[in-house]
């Protein structure tokens, strides 16, 4: 080693001060600079007037996305404090706020007792991020405003502009407007989906009973995706929900035949050492057979990597279901328990609580770890669900029927499963014949491509890079999981074969450790049966190795669909876009545009170089931003309402660019 390349001393180590550590390293704040960590900004700004709200101070938040690429929020809360701060004198509070990370009235004080943006980062956080950010802030009947520019420099300085316009009440106006430009030095792109950002307001509408989020969106765009229907006016959408969590179970089991009509609904609160707790339940049973429709919430954030107010309700309702059962005579005694997972299929359940000190693992607060609140959620569900099954005995006895028929059902898939696990012990390796393996055994590169039909199957093969590349044919439409229980889909050869190859179980015995690829891409033919044999694959892989798709290792292969000589080269064109994008650099082409083939009519040079090559293919990364979503999605595309799944395609037909994300 040289003198040179061994030499660490003092002056290597840096200090970043202010908001200079965020442009560094952004994804630490955001999670990303693609498009999830553009939204999160949007989030940030509204977290802050959300929490307002829960403190009780604010019932309308505005949100427009103007036409010259801003985001604009607005509450009419009380208004960031625009006196001197008290640890920085020199300077007001709302430029604290603003400037420095982890300022803000959430540490402690009478600010806020309960509230979900905690660390103090987030609107900082966008300050940094953004080139330019405009503040007015209404306190005490007057207008005061600030700006900044390129991430964070201050231009102007916090000043009175006049009076606080009147608000329908004729009262002066309170509350706070943030406008921010995001940066284009900073993000991958500075164009905000529209629908992304309706379904985050819509359920931060559902979770505060009351509160009114109105959505605008002023953008004019050529752009077929961008802000809708190219041409059309400003569009406004509103989102206000009196009964709060049981008008989003309702929401949700929309595109599911209910059970029975009645959303069940409890909720309790206490105050124990100073901390102050509240619970807040909301269900309903469907017929369908997924048992993964509990989706909880710790002070308005998305708690999807679950803690203990879900371990609480899942061990209560488990409880209080198998004890009506005995007592009513529905359990017999010679019947075992019914499991938490039987109780569970079919249940569409808000858990939502709110506390004045959560403990969330990490900026993301994917998790919520305070013990005190399992206790708090165990005894509420323990005597509110008695109360609620002694009162409802009818939908009691379908609740119970329903996991008898789910227990039933999950014995004989434990049956196929130890039939299929002798079947291949006797086997040998255990893998479906037609798979074509990887020499690889490391996950870390090993890939799996799902290839629809035979004819394609056999290209793949021979396209392939073997050592590090498996291929599983997959014949015709696999079963639709969406619409059957796991005794069913275990009995289907396909579904068996994709099992099987993949490595790592089924549904809740899914393990992703023990999988056996890194990548699972989906390769179909870019045609209305390809689409229909993709999502098919999707539902399963989201419904039964969900970790799979959370963990961002389900691909879509992009095929191309034109090729066009240039020169001795063969250029191959994605779709229709990239079409239109080449004609556009190169006006009159000398040769004609080819369609390609299906997949299996390539030879395997071409699905190679067009499809496979690592060093040259597109990959399409599947990924679940918020899992709530998805869930309502896939059981409105894939379950039996024909018109709830008719109306969600019109809705979103102008965002038919998005729909393979």
């Amino acid at each position: 080693m040289s003198q040179e390349e061994s030499t660490y001393g003092a002056d290597d180590i840096q200090v970043l001060e202010g908001l200079e550590a965020v442009r560094k390293r952004p994804g630490m704040y955001i999670g990303s600079t693609g498009p999830a960590g553009l939204h999160h900004l949007v989030y940030e700004v509204v977290d802050n007037s959300v929490d307002e709200a829960m403190a009780g101070y604010a019932t309308a938040i505005e949100v427009t996305l103007l036409r010259d690429g801003a985001c604009e929020v607005r509450d009419d809360g009380r208004g960031i404090p625009v006196g001197a701060s008290a640890q920085m004198p020199d300077r007001s509070a709302a430029e604290v706020v603003l400037t420095v990370l982890h300022a803000g009235g959430k540490f402690g004080g009478s600010g806020y007792k309960m509230a979900g943006g905690l660390h103090g980062v987030g609107i900082s956080v966008v300050n940094a991020l953004s080139e330019r950010v405009e503040v007015e802030i209404d306190r005490d009947g007057r207008r005061h405003a600030m700006s900044f520019c390129d991430g964070g420099e201050m231009v102007d300085h916090l000043h009175e502009i006049g009076d606080s316009p009147l608000d329908e009440h004729g009262e002066p106006r309170t509350g706070t407007t943030v406008r921010f430009w995001p940066d284009p030095g900073i993000f991958d792109e500075t164009v905000f989906r529209a629908t992304t950002l309706t379904e985050r307001f819509q359920m931060m509408a559902f979770l505060n009973a009351g509160l009114r989020i109105t959505f605008t969106d002023d953008r004019k765009s050529a752009t077929p995706g961008d802000t809708g229907v190219p041409g059309e006016s400003s569009s406004t959408s509103v989102f206000m929900y009196q009964g709060g969590i049981r008008d989003f179970v309702s929401h949700l089991n929309a595109a599911r035949e209910a059970l029975f009509s009645d959303v069940g609904y409890y909720q309790q609160s206490e105050v124990t050492n100073d901390l102050t707790m509240e619970v807040e339940v909301a269900f309903q049973w469907n017929t369908g057979f997924n048992s993964d429709g509990l989706h909880s919430f710790a002070n308005g954030i998305s708690t999807n990597e679950g803690g203990m107010h879900e371990e609480g309700f899942r061990k209560a309702i488990t409880n209080s279901v198998n004890r009506y059962g005995r007592e009513m005579g529905l359990l017999k005694e010679k019947d075992s328990n019914l499991q938490g997972e039987d109780i569970r299929e079919g249940l569409t359940a808000i858990v939502s609580v709110k506390l004045s000190e959560p403990q969330f693992e990490g900026q993301t607060k994917a998790k919520l770890g305070n013990v005190a609140m399992r206790s708090l959620m165990e005894r509420a569900t323990n005597e509110k669900m008695a109360e609620w099954l002694e009162e409802h005995p009818s939908e009691a006895k379908r609740i119970l029927q329903k996991a008898i028929q789910a227990a039933r059902a999950r014995e004989s898939a434990r049956s196929a499963r130890d039939a299929a696990r002798r079947k291949s012990a006797l086997d040998g390796a255990g893998l479906p014949g037609k798979l074509a393996d990887c020499t690889s055994k490391d996950p870390r590169e090993a890939e799996i491509y799902v290839v629809e039909g035979n004819s394609a199957g056999g290209s793949a093969k021979d396209a392939r890079d073997p050592r590090t590349m498996a291929i599983l044919p997959i014949r015709g439409k696999i079963l639709n999981v969406e619409r059957a229980r796991i005794d069913k889909m275990l009995n289907n050869t396909e579904i068996l074969a994709l099992i099987s190859a993949v490595g790592g179980g089924v549904g809740d015995e899914f393990d992703i450790m023990n999988a056996r690829y890194g990548k699972v891409v989906i390769m179909c033919d870019a045609d209305v049966d390809g689409s229909h044999i993709r999502t098919l694959l999707l539902t399963f892989f989201f419904r039964q190795m969900r970790p799979l798709v959370e963990g961002g290792h389900v691909f879509i292969a992009q095929p191309p669909l034109y090729s066009i000589e240039v020169g001795r080269n063969k250029i191959y064109l994605k779709d229709e876009l990239a079409k239109e994008r080449f004609l556009a650099e190169n006006p009159k082409p000398k040769n004609e545009f080819q369609r390609l083939k299906g997949l299996g009519e390539m030879d395997s040079e071409e699905l190679w170089e067009t499809t496979m090559n690592p060093a040259t293919r597109t990959l399409l990364q599947v990924s679940v931003e918020e899992a709530i979503i998805a869930d309502e999605v896939f059981s409105i595309l894939m379950g039996d309402n024909v018109e709830s799944r008719k109306q969600f395609i019109q809705t979103n037909a102008s965002d038919v660019r998005f729909l393979d994300i």
